[in-house]
């Protein structure tokens, strides 16, 4: 008899899970409490794959022999401990499908900066001609794609939850950007259990694997020795001079990326993604660009004509010598500081949504620099307002985006730049991250 996989979530993953547990044999099932989405429903149809949705069936769930989960479902509920009981492993699509494939895997997390990160790895992996596929928290599904793909790359985003269902997988690349805290309340609130969990990305690694990580990072310099890396190690900074393999700034004006005695030299200027943070993230997609031996020139050229993905620091448009831009994928504070830290002219700060125990504290110094005017995005903003009225004099209301936008545009002035990075989830008043930035550019648009 087939070996029965049942699949907890049925978003992109989900389904893609199903469709290769499906070609490689299994007898699968996927189950969803919500209720599926019509793209994904047609295409489990198409596949004969049976599911349900709208509920979960414990019967049909607890029989299976491995039980593959969405990142998005906590271990700590009911059925994954009744699952648990019954010793049933649970694991995550990443794991499932890395069991399927022989291609190379980048993987890349950290608490901010890793969609850039992985975009822009992609981004130079694909200028360079290789076969790749982009995966993880970004892209198609991973499963999906090494069910009907033949790569010999992968570029991988991956989230602390998806690292917490990894046991067999392997990075031969492995990226750390950054450990601030996030996501606490899925990690009993203890920040030693998230930055455990960011480790993740080493394990299985051997001494002919690679490990890329920021030096500059308290928390990374910590772990690090605990951690039992026991891969190669190339860190990066823009605080220190680095000696063998590595990559750092120099007299504040250009970056060294050294490889096999072989460096390659930037100015800041040239590359197309600007700000502090953004000159890590060029720093550790180009060190995996050059351990998977792809040319200095091709790097070079990748830095300077990347194009940012949606709603991370996009620019919408300049009204009236006003610059509006799209930040809404920050939805935690040093997101939010990121962004803030990048800007070079007075900024009209739209912030606010559904607060995730937020320390508005660490943003103090750089709104008082950077912030003329904050403007509030959400259904409770009395944190907020709490944090910053003896910081800033201008702190307006808003319930929706067009509202904001029209707020910001009058207390904004030719120089000044509209920043929408709202440092807080956005289900209060929209679908999600996207939906916000969605509604801020039409508004923007609209004026």
């Amino acid at each position: 008899m087939n070996k029965r996989i049942v699949i907890l979530g049925s978003g992109e993953s989900g389904v893609g899970s199903a469709i290769l547990a499906q070609a490689k044999g299994f007898d699968v099932f996927v189950s969803d409490k919500g209720i599926i989405k019509d793209k994904y429903k047609s295409v489990l149809q198409d596949h004969n794959i049976a599911f349900e949705d709208g509920t979960h069936t414990e019967d049909l769930i607890l029989n299976a022999d491995e039980i593959i989960k969405s990142p998005g479902i906590p271990s700590t509920v009911v059925l994954i401990k009744k699952a648990h009981e019954k010793n049933i492993p649970v694991i995550s699509e990443i794991e499932f499908a890395g069991r399927y494939t022989q291609a190379k895997k980048i993987c890349i997390t950290g608490s901010n900066g890793k969609t850039t990160t992985t975009m822009l790895t992609y981004h130079i992996l694909q200028k360079a001609g290789y076969r790749v596929g982009l995966g993880g928290n970004v892209g198609k599904s991973f499963a999906w794609q090494v069910a009907t793909s033949q790569f010999d790359y992968y570029v991988l985003e991956l989230s602390s939850f998806q690292l917490d269902d990894m046991y067999e997988f392997k990075a031969d690349v492995a990226v750390l950007l950054n450990i601030t805290p996030d996501h606490l309340d899925r990690y009993e609130y203890k920040f030693e259990n998230y930055a455990k969990s960011k480790f993740r990305i080493t394990q299985n690694q051997t001494p002919s694997d690679f490990f890329i990580y920021c030096a500059d990072d308290p928390v990374i310099m910590e772990y690090i020795e605990k951690a039992d890396v026991k891969a190669k190690r190339i860190p990066f900074s823009i605080k220190q001079t680095l000696e063998g393999d590595s990559a750092y700034l120099e007299n504040e004006t250009q970056i060294t990326l050294n490889y096999n005695q072989n460096p390659l030299i930037m100015t800041l200027e040239q590359l197309a993604l600007q700000g502090k943070h953004n000159v890590y993230n060029s720093m550790a997609a180009s060190m995996a660009a050059r351990i998977v031996d792809i040319r200095k020139d091709i790097i070079r050229e990748s830095l300077q004509d990347f194009v940012n993905v949606e709603h991370r620091l996009e620019f919408v448009a300049s009204i009236n010598g006003i610059e509006f831009i799209n930040d809404s994928k920050a939805t935690n504070v040093n997101s939010a500081w990121y962004a803030l830290e990048s800007m070079q002219k007075p900024v009209v700060w739209i912030v606010g949504g559904q607060d995730k125990g937020n320390d508005y504290n660490e943003l103090i110094d750089l709104v008082k620099e950077k912030v003329k005017a904050i403007v509030c995005l959400g259904v409770d903003n009395s944190k907020i307002i709490k944090a910053f009225s003896g910081v800033i004099d201008t702190i307006v209301e808003t319930q929706s985006a067009k509202e904001a936008v029209d707020a910001s545009y009058r207390l904004g002035k030719k120089g000044d730049v509209v920043l929408l990075s709202p440092a807080c989830a956005s289900f209060d008043l929209f679908q999600n991250y996207e939906d916000r930035g969605m509604q801020f550019k039409g508004a923007v648009r609209g004026l």
